[in-house]
């Protein structure tokens, strides 16, 4: 008996193999929704920081981690330009505020901030050469906080930036070729 119910277990993964390979959408464990029949290729534009902050090499960071992104979770072959799907924009906002003051303690010195909030703000125009409907121009968000009372910015940035860009860069994929 557990012969026969490996056997048929085995038989319904063959055929739910040849039906799911068979279909010109391919669905992925990352979630795309990509007929890559109609589409093979992405391009994405550098990216400016018309923020006025941030480090210098900003810009170039969150572009490359785009690309990384959309190679590593699709199928799509990244060229220079004019890809199937097409990515552009800027870093927008690049803000850091106090979130929690922290009272001093002494009257004579002044209260503190006890989080401070980095959030970093991106507009991105996307068009998808084989269904304009898709197209969109949106601005993706996304903060982080950290503690000034135990460590600076310039100790922080680096990793606070890379959080913040990886969560837009899901924010972005998923309203784009995820559709959901």
């Amino acid at each position: 008996m557990a012969l026969i119910n490996r056997f048929f277990t085995f038989l319904l993964i063959v055929v739910l193999g040849l039906l799911l390979n068979s279909c010109s959408v391919s669905y992925s464990f990352t979630g795309t929704n990509i007929n890559y029949e109609e589409v093979q290729t992405f391009s994405v534009e550098n990216f400016f920081n018309d923020s006025g902050g941030g480090p210098a090499n900003m810009e170039q960071r969150f572009t490359e981690s785009l690309k990384e992104f959309y190679q590593r979770n699709t199928q799509l072959e990244l060229v220079r330009t004019n890809g199937d799907l097409q990515f552009a924009g800027a870093i927008k906002r690049y803000t850091l505020t106090p979130q929690a003051v922290v009272s001093s303690g002494n009257p004579n010195l002044p209260d503190r901030a006890g989080q401070m909030r980095l959030t970093i703000s991106v507009e991105v125009e996307y068009i998808n050469q084989t269904n304009e409907e898709e197209n969109l121009k949106q601005s993706f968000s996304f903060f982080q906080d950290y503690d000034p009372r135990t460590t600076t910015l310039l100790d922080v940035e680096d990793r606070l930036i890379e959080e913040i860009f990886k969560n837009i860069i899901q924010d972005i994929f998923t309203a784009t070729v995820a559709n959901w």
